[in-house]
């Protein structure tokens, strides 16, 4: 990876800058804030000398909906990861996906900690409050599998319920198959494992193609673009909060590059490894899937089901789409509650 300075990020926003897209008239895209300043800003730091990694201030998560937790902080390399800490009990961990953080948990975890567990929701580098390095070729399957394993590690969990969605999934298991000692129930949520060996869907690679020409990636559009019902505007500003320019984007950008096309892509060989041993996972697992996302069918949930000898049949929850924490997040976190309880 390429090394770089103190000095302030270049301006990456330039309509200019070659090789950029600009996406339809109908998906504006975020202006920056006047509190940011890729010049003046104390923000900008650089930790590592592996790239320079840029901090969203806190102001711009003021006055978040239905988000009133306390933020806790673990630094990685440099690199400081922000996550939830929510109740006590045994350990629920919940992964969010891509473009979304532990905000997108808001809704899931009361019930849960009503029910008398413990929460933990981390944001992965590069999304939500954690720090954000600008250079796209950092982010690999890798390096989230290892910052949040080293989180998670630190806190010194036994007893845990892995929860995962979206790039949640292949995150999320891999740290439950790669640490059996920490993990015992497994809950999937609207996901897969890309091993390169299927195709994707045209509509799939327009949209990779697309993100791939467009740097400054609509976040908020992106977000309702899959709702089940209208969230409302503060939502998806809420969604949008952690990128307040293109600069802080690289993440989220790198996201659809690392789906596994092919069997020798990176990160390939890795989600087949993770496949192979849920296919021999007898500890318990529960598979709930929304039947309105146009991602994840429900027959790819019956597939993970039918794949993990310790899960029941599939469960399904209606009138959510893609981002069922979103759409139906009470009852999600009612229904984790209640199966685990059925453990105990």
């Amino acid at each position: 990876m390429p090394t770089s300075s103190c000095s302030a990020p270049q301006d990456r926003s330039s309509p200019n800058r070659p090789g950029r897209a600009s996406p339809p008239e109908s998906w504006p895209t975020r202006a920056v804030p006047s509190w940011w300043s890729p010049v003046t800003s104390p923000q900008t730091r650089n930790p590592s000398p592996l790239t320079e990694v840029l901090r969203t201030p806190e102001e711009a998560f003021s006055g978040l909906p239905d988000y009133p937790f306390e933020p806790n902080y673990f630094e990685w390399n440099g690199i400081r990861m922000h996550y939830l800490d929510e109740g006590a009990g045994k350990p629920v961990v919940l992964f969010h996906g891509e473009p979304t953080w532990s905000f997108l948990y808001r809704k899931v975890i009361p019930p849960l900690v009503d029910a008398g567990y413990r929460c933990i929701a981390p944001d992965y580098v590069g999304l939500g409050k954690s720090d954000k390095p600008v250079d796209d070729a950092f982010y690999t399957f890798d390096m989230h599998t290892e910052s949040v394993t080293a989180l998670l590690t630190s806190l010194e969990l036994t007893e845990a319920t892995v929860v995962g969605q979206d790039w949640g999934g292949p995150i999320g298991l891999r740290f439950a198959v790669e640490h059996p000692e920490i993990v015992t129930r497994l809950v999937v949520l609207n996901t897969g494992l890309f091993s390169g060996h299927g195709s994707m869907s045209e509509s799939w690679m327009a949209f990779r193609d697309w993100v791939e020409r467009t740097p400054d990636l609509p976040v908020d559009l992106l977000m309702s673009r899959s709702e089940a019902h209208p969230w409302g505007a503060d939502v998806l500003a809420a969604y949008g909060a952690p990128f307040p320019s293109v600069d802080h984007k690289a993440g989220i950008r790198r996201f659809p590059m690392m789906v596994p096309l092919q069997a020798d892509h990176p990160g390939a060989a890795e989600m087949l490894g993770v496949r192979e041993q849920l296919a021999s996972w007898e500890k318990p697992a529960y598979v709930l899937f929304s039947t309105g996302d146009p991602i994840f069918s429900t027959r790819t949930g019956e597939r993970l089901a039918d794949l993990i000898p310790g899960a029941g049949p599939l469960d399904t929850i209606n009138d959510a789409a893609h981002f069922l924490q979103e759409d139906r997040g009470e009852e999600v976190g009612r229904r984790i509650a209640a199966w685990l309880q059925s453990l105990e």
